[in-house]
C-alpha cells in the first residue's frame, strides 16, 4: 500500500470529507435565490434606497471622468431630498458621485452615512443612476425591503419587461435575488401569457429568458386552471425542441422550468428528447446539469432525490460535463456510483486532468471499501498522476 493511501486510511473520523469540501467549493448556492440562471444581478434600486442614508434628486453639473481609483465619477447638484438623516441644508450642495456611464440631466443619488451632516463630507460616498420622472416615481414607490418578500415580488411582477429599460432591469434583479419559495408564493401575480411570449422572443436578454423559463414552470405548477398549465408546459416544450444555435440563451432556466412544472414527468421528457445521450450537444448538457443542480437543491419535494442522482450519473458519459457531474455526485454523497466514477479515470480521464481531479476527490471522500480498492488500483498503475489529481482537488485553485 502506498504512503498516500496509508495516510488516507489513518485519517481521524470526520476528516474523510475534507477533500470533498474543497472540490465542491464551486457548487452553486441555488437555495439562496430563485434564479441561479440569472448570473450576478447586484443590488436592486429599492435595496440601495433603503440602505442609503441620503436619497436625493440631482442635476448634472459636469462631465464624467475617471476618479483617482479608476471609477467613473460625475459632479451633481442636490435639488430635492427623497429621504435623509442629514441636515436639509444639504439641498443645493454639489457632490461627486460614481456613475456607470455618463449622465445627462437628472439622476437619483444614493449617499452613505457620515459622521457629519454635510453633503460633501469625505466620509460620505455617493452613487448616481440616470433617472427621468418615471424612474424617480418607481424609486420612490417601490415597496420597502422590510416588507414580506412575496408581497414585494407581486409588485415587481407587473414591471417585468417594463418599457423603461431601467425599471425592467430592476424588476428582473428583484426576482434574481429572491428566494425560490417566495417566488412560488407570488406565482399568482405572474402573467403566463407574457411569460410565454418572452420565452419565445428571439431578442430577449439571455439571462431574462432563463428566469422567464423558470417562472413559466412555477406558474404551471401553481395554477389551478388546467388550460393555463397546459399552455405554459407547451411553451416550455417548444423552447426545448426549437432548433439549437451555438449559445441557446437561457436554456438552463427553460430546462429547470420543465422540471418545476412537471416534476418526474419533466425529467422523463428531457430524457426522451435525448439530452442525456452521448450525441447531445455539449452546451445543452451543461445547461441540463445546471437544471439538475437546481432540482437537487429546490425540487426534491416533487422529484425524488434518487431520480436526480440517477439523472446526474447518466451524464458521466458526456466529456463536456463528466467532471462536474462527478463533483455533483460527491456532493449528493452518491457513493453507489463509485464503480461508474472510477471507470472515468481510464476513459475520459486519460486525457483530461479535470476529470482525474474530480474522480480522485470523489474516491478519496467515499467511505466505501470499493473506493479504497479503486484508489489502490489507480495508485499501482499511475501513482504520480493520482497524487497530482489529489493535490489539485485539495488546492484553493480547485474552488
Amino acid at each position: 500500500m502506498t504512503l498516500l493511501l496509508a495516510a488516507r486510511q489513518a485519517r481521524p473520523a470526520g476528516m474523510a470529507f475534507q477533500l470533498l469540501a474543497l472540490v465542491m467549493a464551486c457548487w452553486p448556492q441555488t437555495l439562496a435565490t430563485a434564479c441561479p440562471f440569472c448570473g450576478t444581478v447586484g443590488q436592486s434600486l429599492s435595496q440601495r434606497r433603503d440602505e442609503a442614508a441620503v436619497v436625493a434628486v440631482a442635476e448634472v453639473e459636469g462631465g464624467a471622468s475617471a476618479d483617482a481609483t479608476g471609477f467613473l465619477s460625475q459632479r451633481f447638484r442636490l435639488d430635492q431630498l427623497l429621504r435623509s438623516n442629514a441636515d436639509a441644508a444639504i439641498v443645493g450642495a454639489s457632490v461627486t458621485a460614481r456613475v456607470v456611464g455618463p449622465v445627462a440631466g437628472t439622476a437619483v443619488l444614493f449617499g452613505t452615512a457620515a459622521a457629519g451632516g454635510a453633503a460633501a463630507d469625505p466620509r460620505r460616498t455617493w452613487s448616481a443612476v440616470a433617472a427621468d420622472e418615471t424612474l424617480l416615481g418607481y424609486v420612490a414607490t417601490a415597496p420597502a425591503i422590510s416588507q414580506p418578500a412575496a408581497e414585494r415580488l407581486r409588485w415587481f411582477a407587473t414591471r417585468l419587461e417594463h418599457p423603461d429599460p431601467a425599471i425592467a432591469a430592476d424588476a428582473f434583479t428583484e426576482f434574481g435575488l429572491a428566494r425560490y419559495d417566495d417566488v412560488c408564493t407570488a406565482a399568482a401575480a405572474l402573467d403566463p401569457a407574457r411569460l410565454r411570449a418572452w420565452v419565445q422572443e428571439p431578442g430577449i436578454d439571455a439571462r431574462r429568458r432563463g428566469l422567464y423559463g423558470l417562472l413559466l414552470g412555477v406558474v404551471a405548477a401553481a395554477s389551478e386552471d388546467a388550460a393555463v398549465t397546459r399552455d405554459c408546459l407547451d411553451a416550455l416544450h417548444r423552447a426545448v425542441e426549437a432548433p439549437a444555435d451555438d449559445f441557446r440563451a437561457g436554456f438552463d432556466g427553460v430546462l429547470a422550468g420543465v422540471l418545476v412544472g412537471e416534476g418526474v414527468m419533466g425529467l422523463e421528457y428531457l430524457r426522451e428528447r435525448g439530452l442525456f445521450g452521448r450525441d447531445a450537444r455539449p452546451l445543452d448538457q451543461r445547461h441540463l446539469l445546471a437544471a439538475l443542480r437546481f432540482a437537487g437543491e429546490s425540487l426534491t419535494g416533487t422529484i425524488p432525490r434518487e431520480r436526480i442522482v440517477a439523472a446526474t450519473a447518466a451524464l458521466l458519459v458526456s466529456p463536456a460535463v463528466a467532471a462536474d457531474a462527478t463533483v455533483d455526485l460527491a456532493r449528493y454523497q452518491a457513493w453507489d456510483e463509485v464503480a461508474n466514477v472510477a471507470r472515468l479515470w481510464d476513459s475520459l480521464g486519460a486525457n483530461d486532468p479535470l476529470v482525474r481531479r474530480a474522480v480522485a476527490g470523489y474516491l478519496n471522500a467515499c467511505p466505501l471499501p470499493a473506493a479504497t480498492h479503486e484508489l489502490e488500483r489507480i495508485g499501482r498503475h499511475n501513482p504520480g498522476a493520482l497524487k497530482q489529481a489529489l493535490d489539485a482537488a485539495a488546492s484553493p485553485a480547485a474552488r
